[in-house]
């Protein structure tokens, strides 16, 4: 680890009632913007274990029968599943083997017609260490007229991903 990760570690803990947990998160927040290349919108950090970030996207986006297209290719998306039908929403699973990217053709044909309202996915399924192609799968959602939930935690800031721009991020 460099000098300035272990300088870090060392120091106290700040509590999230502590006035400089104020300006600690600000500052992450804005590096999360950065990161995410998303200028002039809330990037949120939860401090959970990922799975509870999916979590609050999943609850906060969907209502009791609304449907989402959910990538399945490993146990991560497993969890999207189930997280989907506990917001009361249809899950349309688009079932990939594991070990294997989501393939976007079934995805876009689950998407087509579906009125999906989101599509939810794993970058980089953890269980099996599969990519999906983040920016094809989102540019579907987009083109359906959907919202994509990403589950980033093993990929955001390790992966490189191109826009459909075709602008790397």
């Amino acid at each position: 680890m460099t000098p300035r990760v272990l300088a870090a570690l060392a120091r106290p803990t700040i509590g999230h009632l502590d006035p400089a947990f104020q300006g600690l998160m600000e500052e992450i927040k804005a590096a999360l913007a950065e990161l995410m290349n998303a200028p002039g919108h809330a990037c949120i950090p939860l401090p959970a274990p990922g799975t509870a970030g999916m979590e609050a996207a999943v609850m906060n986006l969907l209502e009791p029968g609304e449907v989402a297209v959910v990538a399945v290719n490993g146990q991560f998306g497993e969890r999207i599943v189930d997280m989907v039908g506990r917001a009361g929403a249809e899950a349309i699973r688009v079932d990939c083997p594991w070990g294997e990217p989501a393939d976007p053709a079934k995805v876009e044909a689950a998407l087509k017609g579906s009125g999906a309202k989101v599509l939810a996915m794993v970058h980089a399924e953890t269980s099996t260490g599969a990519r999906s192609d983040a920016a094809a799968l989102c540019a579907l959602a987009r083109q359906a007229g959907a919202l994509s939930i990403v589950d980033c935690v093993t990929s955001l800031g390790g992966s490189r991903w191109t826009r459909p721009s075709g602008t790397p991020t």
